[in-house]
């Protein structure tokens, strides 16, 4: 029995080598040969699909991209969007009218004042007393679980943006509406600072050049803000964004954007009391829409200015390359610290450039230095964006330069208001000194 068993085996053995020795039909190769490419090739199948799903994963955490006929750029503002209030209210809004030098009082628009006492329960009162949520107000009251449904439980694919102290979610209300949702991560208070003074600043007015905060949702330690969703991403992404070898921001729409931005701070800082002080104007804080029509958004770092106050004492916050000098060095707060944040933003605006860009030779990594060179060795017209493909008549350039000079003016009384550069920006025939005047006089 066990010889026969051997010999049972050895003719299996034989049997099967001979087999996989065998020439088959498949470009004549042996068996074996066959079978190790189709294991070849199931192997690098499934390392393509792990691959495949890996990048996939990835690529839902960055910014959604926006396709333009010249390049793409991130789809959202890393800050959050404007959103559009589901119920009339009565609002302030200067809109499309020129403000006037002194008083915005002169805006010849109808304006509407909203009535915050209309609300229930009180605006620092954010915690729900477990009877019902507290108003602060104004605006709606979310649930968690209404913000939940409409993020997908607050999924890392719905993420449009990451700055400040929160994460912004894109979400489709039951309405059916988009919104962008700030949920305001807690950073030892911070959360529950930017919330008030977000709610503050902003949930009690609203301006076609400033983001509309109209939502929120206190549960618990939860905090967060809702906006309207808005879909074609900031200021900075379209000027340093990959666009192309021309810009889609024409001469003519940088302008809009900058007298857009203008008027919504002159509504900040005029139209308004107390008075916003915005303190974080930059790039990525201009939010675009479809029209290239700007909103001013994030007034996580704003601060209320009483009318019998100058300057408010507060630790510097803002970002590098925008704060005003001033500032930086004493900590007193005021509206000509945003006037010159407006400045640095209308040069980046102008040139294209970062207000700090390392990656530029030792003489042009500081905008403003740069800028006032360029301009004192009067080769202003020099430092246009290369990028604009028709480039602006003398004049609109030197206005708009001389606007810039003005705005960072190291003495601040000599400072324009908002309202002032405003109507300096639109109107062509402003007196103004020249560009000459301007350098002489620094």
């Amino acid at each position: 029995m066990t010889v026969s068993g051997e010999t049972t085996q050895t003719s299996n053995n034989t049997s099967l080598s001979h087999k996989l020795t065998s020439t088959t039909p498949f470009l004549s190769l042996k068996l074996y040969a066959v079978i190790a490419i189709l294991v070849l090739c199931l192997l690098a199948a499934a390392l393509l699909i792990f691959l495949c799903v890996r990048t996939t994963r990835a690529s839902r955490k960055r910014k959604m991209r926006v396709k333009h006929s010249s390049g793409s750029i991130p789809l959202v503002s890393k800050e959050i969007a404007e959103i559009k209030s589901p119920s009339p209210r009565a609002v302030l809004d200067i809109g499309e009218g020129k403000i006037g030098n002194q008083n915005v009082k002169e805006v010849k628009e109808e304006m509407e004042i909203v009535d915050i006492e209309r609300g229930k329960g009180n605006r620092s009162g954010l915690e729900s007393d477990g009877s019902g949520p507290q108003n602060i107000g104004w605006g709606r009251w979310y649930s968690l679980k209404e913000l939940e449904i409409a993020t997908r439980g607050f999924s890392p694919e719905n993420v449009i943006g990451e700055g400040g102290y929160g994460v912004v979610f894109r979400g489709i209300l039951q309405d059916g509406s988009v919104v962008a949702v700030k949920n305001l991560l807690n950073n030892k208070g911070q959360a529950e600072t930017e919330f008030k003074v977000e709610v503050e600043a902003i949930g009690k007015v609203k301006h076609k050049n400033l983001v509309g905060l109209i939502g929120y949702c206190a549960e618990g330690a939860q905090r967060m803000l809702v906006y309207e969703y808005i879909d074609n991403g900031n200021l900075e992404q379209w000027l340093h964004g990959d666009v192309g070898p021309v810009s889609p921001l024409t001469w003519d729409i940088r302008m809009k954007i900058a007298v857009g931005t203008a008027k919504g701070l002159a509504y900040l800082h005029e139209g308004l009391e107390p008075k916003v002080v915005h303190r974080d104007i930059k790039s990525s804080n201009i939010l675009l829409d479809r029209k290239w029509n700007p909103k001013v958004s994030d007034f996580g770092l704003a601060k209320l200015l009483a009318p019998e106050s100058s300057y408010v004492t507060t630790r510097v916050m803002g970002t590098f390359g925008y704060v005003s000098p001033e500032y930086a060095s004493t900590g007193m707060l005021n509206e000509w610290s945003d006037v010159y944040s407006f400045g640095i933003l209308l040069m980046e605006i102008i040139t294209g450039r970062s207000p700090i860009d390392y990656s530029r030779p030792a003489g042009e990594m500081n905008l403003v230095d740069w800028f006032k060179g360029m301009i004192q060795s009067r080769r202003g017209e020099e430092v246009v964006d290369p990028l604009i493909e028709v480039q602006p008549s003398p004049r609109a350039m030197k206005r708009a330069l001389l606007v810039c000079l003005r705005c960072i003016d190291l003495d601040v009384n000599k400072r324009p208001k908002m309202g002032q550069i405003v109507h300096m920006l639109e109107a062509d025939d402003f007196p103004y000194r020249s560009l000459q005047e301007t350098r002489s006089a620094r």
